[in-house]
């Protein structure tokens, strides 16, 4: 079966003059439909550049990337961009919610930019509220939310249009424990029902989630292996109070 992500050789190199910046050399690697794969590493170590490339944000500089199948070094500008609107769902740190937005119009933001109807904008944007826990805060704008509650928001929206993958950057990074932990229970259970997550951290306590741990350091691969963490070992946590 063609995997989902398939990386050969993969460099990205800054600058146009030496002394050049290699941020990732020769990457080799495989995310098949369904995986949940936690990237960790060192501040400095390629994360960032590994996670905007496989986020289809930015391009390698050598070496070939396959999305779905499909050489993403064909795609120009706007195919680009069409194919992480529909298949890259994005979860960050800060949330990225915008502020003056009702939860359901910050989550239908993707759709609209698809040139859906608003009233199928605000049909899957109900559902995918729904689907974390927050149907009852539809119209609460991010100031009146917790956040953990904004977090929740953010994977609604990373969720609707049903991509087939979600790229999460430190999506507790910003959270008490607690909360951290619900936001965890959320992307294991949205794993659970068949979605891919890729989770980029440097915190080993959230590596533990996913059922595969990738270790980068000095922009190479060192470690490919499977999260020898039985479930029973994951700290267990009530859905979120509604």
């Amino acid at each position: 079966m063609t995997p989902l992500i398939q990386t050969v050789a993969v460099g990205r190199v800054y600058g146009t003059q030496t002394p050049f910046v290699c941020a990732l050399d020769n990457v080799d690697l495989r995310i098949e439909y369904g995986e949940f794969v936690a990237i960790m590493g060192p501040s400095g170590s390629g994360k960032s550049t590994l996670m905007n490339i496989l986020g289809l944000l930015d391009r390698p500089t050598h070496g070939h990337f396959s999305f779905a199948g499909e050489e993403v070094a064909a795609f120009d500008h706007d195919t680009l961009a069409w194919h992480r609107n529909r298949h890259v769902g994005f979860v960050f740190q800060g949330f990225n919610l915008l502020p003056r937005a009702s939860a359901i119009d910050n989550v239908a933001l993707p759709l609209i930019y698809r040139g859906l109807r608003r009233t199928e904008c605000q049909s899957e944007a109900t559902a995918a509220l729904q689907a974390v826990g927050l149907d009852h805060r539809l119209h609460h704008r991010p100031r009146e939310l917790s956040g953990g509650e904004q977090q929740r928001v953010a994977i609604a929206r990373a969720i609707v249009g049903d991509p087939l993958m979600l790229l999460a950057d430190e999506p507790t990074g910003a959270l008490d424990s607690q909360t951290g932990k619900e936001v965890l229970a959320l992307l294991r259970g949205l794993h659970a029902g068949g979605r891919t997550i890729i989770l980029v951290t440097h915190d080993p306590s959230v590596a533990r989630h996913a059922e595969r741990l990738i270790m980068l350091r000095d922009g190479q691969i060192v470690s490919d292996r499977p999260n020898r963490v039985s479930p029973l070992e994951v700290e267990p946590v009530e859905q979120p109070s509604r």
